[in-house]
């Protein structure tokens, strides 16, 4: 019996891929950026065109069909190709979508001359939603399965799970920025959010093309997967289709409803921050003040964080919505290092599957409207998601062998969901009202909670460590 290699990024041969494993990492780092981004800018569609709820989901809808044309060409690309390759061809889709906004803001601009429409200036610039996450679908399709054998395959969840950390910490700067240029006004208070919504997508071109070029001259070697259920070979009794493992086909389903979950919970924070919360206390804004008074900058972005509305009640506004949607993002990346920890010691499916539980119950109590406990249920469901996208790749695509590239793009394919089930979400919160909304992501908890809880008959085997001989 072997020694247990002591490092996770230590390969069979004793190869050390930790500094290769460090810069795919920064990939996480971009798509959580722009996904950071992409939640805060429903809200400035519905005020700047006027789109309810269920219409400004069309944002999601265009990031996510992004991912759903994009997956199956990335698999084939990696397989053709190599995970090099594929990264590189991502990353420079990213950079043409991130151009795209330039032409896009100038389109809106022509709204207010009255020579383009409304729609017209939406479908632009959710074309350059799609466009990036086009390529994004080429770095999540290949960067996901790396980094699960950049190592001793027992550890394969830790490393992925750490790689999205990664993703966590973009997803903090995503909405500071997004809700610094989208939701920005003139010293006048007028929004000049659709004159500046470009800025941040210009310097992320800019940004992955130096990235692009490190990636070309860099070492990423190009690692086959363990093929524990004998796919790649002639062995009597193999089952030779992805489409024959249960473990695989369900780890589809479950990141679709997912990934679901998570759009639209990401998506309508702003939502639920500006209209479901309680009245906040006068003494919130004052003391905010008084410990700020000292910094200029900061007293003036804390003190924007709340507005008075209509009604008289004090409460957030769209740009303290953001910013707290980067607190959001914290806990996020807090059950992300926590979890990561977790999964050395403990089963992957017990964890995801527990986690999965947890938010039915957060959810739940999220749609029975509890005043402030419910507000700190919103942002309880965004620790206990923290491991779940990338734990259910890790569980879906075990033991493929070669195949895992292949089954990688269907599972990022059903990424779908988040095109599909916000836009269900909105359509029972302009019914009734956002908390009631929460109902729909209850639902999809519930699914992912069952696959984990059942992998190990799915998959025949114990836990990612360990496969049952009936698995050979």
């Amino acid at each position: 019996m072997s020694t247990p290699r002591k490092s996770i990024f230590v390969t069979a041969d004793g190869t050390n891929l930790a500094f290769t494993f460090i810069l795919v990492s920064s990939l996480f780092l971009l798509w959580g950026f722009c996904n950071g981004m992409i939640d805060v800018m429903d809200k400035h569609f519905q005020e700047e065109l006027g789109l309810n709820k269920s219409q400004s989901a069309w944002v999601q809808f265009a990031h996510y069909l992004g991912y759903f044309l994009m997956a199956v060409p990335a698999g084939w690309l990696a397989s053709k190709m190599g995970y090099k390759a594929g990264i590189i061809a991502g990353l420079l889709i990213v950079a043409l979508g991130g151009f795209w906004f330039i032409p896009a803001t100038h389109i809106n601009a022509m709204v207010h001359e009255g020579t383009v429409s409304p729609t017209t200036a939406f479908v632009a610039f959710l074309a350059g939603v799609c466009a990036i996450a086009t390529g994004l679908t080429f770095l999540e399709t290949i960067a996901n399965p790396y980094t699960t054998v950049l190592g001793d395959p027992r550890y394969a969840a830790t490393r992925i799970n750490l790689a999205q950390s990664c993703n966590g910490v973009g997803w903090i700067f995503g909405p500071i920025v997004g809700g610094m240029f989208f939701y920005s006004k003139d010293a006048m208070g007028k929004s000049t959010g659709s004159q500046t919504l470009y800025i941040p997508y210009m310097y992320i071109a800019f940004g992955v093309i130096v990235l692009a070029a490190v990636f070309f001259f860099a070492n990423v070697p190009d690692i086959k997967m363990e093929d524990d259920y004998h796919l790649d070979d002639s062995a009597p009794g193999a089952s030779h289709s992805i489409w024959s493992q249960p473990h695989f086909v369900l780890a589809v389903a479950a990141q679709f409803f997912y990934v679901a979950a998570q759009a639209g919970v990401f998506s309508f924070f702003i939502n639920y921050m500006t209209a479901e919360t309680p009245p906040i206390p006068a003494a919130w804004p004052e003391s905010l003040a008084r410990l700020s008074a000292s910094f200029s900058p900061l007293h003036e972005w804390l003190l924007g964080w709340f507005e008075t509305g209509k009604t008289g009640v004090l409460s957030f506004s769209n740009k303290g919505a953001a910013s707290l949607q980067s607190l959001g993002a914290l806990c996020f990346l807090i059950g992300r290092f926590s979890g990561a920890g977790l999964l050395r010691k403990y089963s992957a499916h017990k964890i995801v599957g527990l986690y999965a539980l947890l938010n039915v119950a957060a959810t739940f109590l999220i749609f029975l409207k509890l005043g402030w406990v419910s507000v700190v249920c919103v942002f309880l469901t965004y620790f206990f998601m923290s491991i779940m996208f990338p734990t259910i790749f890790a569980l879906g695509i075990f033991g493929l062998g070669a195949r895992a590239k292949k089954a990688s793009a269907f599972i990022v394919m059903a990424i779908m969901g988040g095109a599909i089930l916000p836009k269900t979400m909105g359509y029972v919160a302009d019914q009734f009202d956002m908390s009631r909304g929460f109902i729909v992501p209850m639902f999809c908890f519930a699914f992912v909670a069952y696959y984990g809880f059942n992998w190990p008959k799915f998959s025949k085997a114990e836990s990612l460590r360990s496969v049952r001989d009936s698995a050979h």
